[in-house]
């Protein structure tokens, strides 16, 4: 049942509305990308390091990247906040809300973590739309304390156990031979051409591809000048499966599509990982049943259980976290009229009132499920022997 705790975290959120609707629509209103968020990052930590958050900078090597730290109890929570944004669109993906609800939830626990035994620990993770921030993160030992990590997304409706499918993404380099395109064609080897015969490769792939897989990308280069044979051509591609099994598996059959440019044409390859892999998404079961009820509780009409499963929401990087420990990345609904995240539509639904609204409802949400897994004896010692036996 839930004790006084609970109301007091809502209570606190609906305290600091005014700040973190403005800090919202600040972020929004200056939109940085993958690595470079540095205005962004600053507003991220700026009301957390008011109320006495210990504020560490620069982690992992990210300078784009924090940690900021309340209480000091034995359990110890995390919550993750995004805020770069997409080329051309900014926050088309509603980032801003990201950390505009993250700080809105740690502050509020903020105001019950020593009567709860907890540790509150806000995460600045960075380049979610492309560079893993999280994974980067993850590698540093950055989470190694923590025994759950919360985080909310806006979108077009309300999902308590949202997945993802897991990604990885590459860039593809053939390497030719200069030639005159009319006089002595016959001396050049095409990179354009083997960039065209391993799209054509991919494309028929596409028939074969297992439930789940899918695979997009563009031609980031393709020559300089039309009389001249191009010696070099370039393909971005992204790869995405239900899980991480599956990926691995579209990955090679991807590399063959690949290396079948190159022999076509005589041309050399090169493959390189852009960013690290995305592994999908693995809500806990109890906190997204947790959050199902305070989405109800607040009005909301979440998907129902049934059918999250077989709507996956592209790919983050807090997939990466929910593999190691308990997790949740539910999708608060925001009214975009009808366009989903990435249309240039949803950035500017993304300081709506609407928005607003998903960022005071989300925080609540957060920090009374936060507040319900401290008050669970069970489902405290879960979550705290399983970080035990993941640094032990």
């Amino acid at each position: 049942m839930p004790t006084a705790a609970a109301p007091r975290v809502e209570d606190a959120v609906h305290r600091r509305r005014g700040d973190l609707i403005e800090l919202s629509h600040s972020i929004h209103a200056e939109p940085e990308l993958a690595f470079t968020e540095h205005r962004s990052c600053a507003k991220t930590q700026a009301l957390v390091a008011e109320r006495g958050f210990e504020v560490e900078a620069g982690v992992a090597g990210l300078d784009t990247a924090f940690r900021a730290v309340f209480g000091s109890g034995p359990l110890v929570v995390g919550i993750c906040a995004e805020y770069d944004a997409l080329p051309e669109i900014g926050h088309a993906c509603g980032h801003n809300i990201i950390a505009a609800s993250a700080v809105g939830t740690a502050l509020a626990l903020a105001e019950v973590a020593d009567e709860l035994g907890l540790t509150v620990v806000l995460f600045g993770t960075p380049a979610e739309e492309s560079g893993g921030g999280k994974v980067l993160m993850l590698d540093a030992g950055l989470f190694d304390d923590v025994a759950a990590t919360v985080m909310l997304h806006p979108g077009p409706i309300d999902i308590a156990a949202a997945r993802s499918l897991a990604l990885s993404e590459v860039t593809i380099r053939y390497i030719g031979r200069e030639s005159h395109a009319a006089v002595a064609p016959y001396l050049g080897l095409n990179a354009a051409d083997a960039a065209t015969v391993a799209q054509v490769a991919i494309g028929l792939l596409r028939q074969q591809l297992a439930p789940g897989q899918m695979v997009h990308g563009i031609v980031t280069h393709g020559g300089h000048a039309a009389n001249v044979i191009p010696a070099l051509a370039e393909l971005h591609y992204t790869m995405r499966a239900t899980n991480s099994e599956s990926l691995h598996e579209l990955e090679s059959r991807m590399a063959g599509c690949f290396a079948a440019g190159a022999v076509a044409t005589g041309c050399e390859h090169v493959v390189d990982e852009t960013a690290p892999a995305y592994a999908e998404l693995t809500p806990d079961p109890w906190l997204s049943a947790t959050v199902r009820e305070e989405m109800t509780r607040m009005g909301r009409n979440p998907l129902p259980a049934e059918l999250e499963a077989s709507l996956p929401l592209g790919s983050t990087d807090m997939g990466n976290v929910t593999q190691v420990m308990p997790g949740i990345h539910p999708v608060v609904g925001v009214d975009s009229g009808g366009a989903s995240i990435h249309q240039p539509e949803f950035t500017a639904a993304a300081v709506s009132a609407s928005a607003d609204t998903a960022v005071v409802e989300g925080a609540v949400m957060l920090a009374r499920t936060v507040v319900a897994l401290a008050e669970t004896p069970a489902e405290r010692d879960r979550v705290l022997e399983r970080q035990y036996r993941r640094t032990s």
